[in-house]
């Protein structure tokens, strides 16, 4: 996200509401549950999206939606968090190699696509609710995964490769396009799907 074409994509709000995915058939995980409920809200075309690609994946697989809508204050201190631990990890980088470093993998909160609804993580599991090898969890970090957040990671067993194949055809298909730091990250409306 801190390729300066992402932040240069004008914003147009499209009054779209956000929707509880809760209510619509999508199994979701509480990894990233908060008080008021927000972690489970996105766009309705985002949601419109999922459901269709919920609809194209084989028998016994399902989407497991893990975090849609993130409030600015929480977005912000994702990314001070994660600059911090970059910073504490490279004491001779400056200011800018840090927060370029930490926009790779944590949205910068002036152009956060999660907290325009317009940003959701998923992942899959089976029909017993058992998440699939996906070649590392979902949100880890370059540093933690050794790489293997990438969507394209090499070195992936091929399960993981199948299975991120299989997710992403589903989404692509749906009309999301993926955030390749992350195989987890997609989205639809935002200024990276624009780009």
């Amino acid at each position: 996200m801190s390729d300066r074409r992402v932040a240069a994509i004008p914003v147009q709000e499209c009054g779209e509401e956000l929707v509880d995915v809760r209510t619509h058939g999508i199994h979701v995980d509480l990894r990233r549950m908060d008080d008021t409920g927000a972690f489970a809200h996105v766009r309705r075309g985002v949601l419109n999206r999922l459901l269709h690609a919920q609809s194209l994946l084989p028998a016994g697989m399902r989407l497991l939606f893990v975090e849609g809508f993130r409030p600015p204050s929480l977005q912000r201190r994702y990314f001070e968090e994660y600059s911090e631990e970059l910073a504490r990890a490279h004491p001779d980088w400056q200011a800018a190699q840090i927060r370029d470093a930490a926009s790779r993998f944590v949205s910068p909160p002036e152009i956060a696509p999660h907290s325009a609804g317009a940003a959701v993580d998923v992942t899959l599991v089976d029909d017993q609710g058992h998440e699939l090898d996906m070649g590392t969890r979902v949100n880890a970090s370059p540093e933690e995964s050794n790489g293997a957040c990438y969507t394209d990671a090499p070195g992936l067993s091929a399960r993981a490769r199948t299975n991120r194949a299989t997710l992403a055809g589903a989404l692509s298909t749906a009309g999301l396009v993926n955030y390749a730091t992350e195989f987890w990250h997609w989205s639809y409306g935002d200024r990276y799907w624009a780009l």
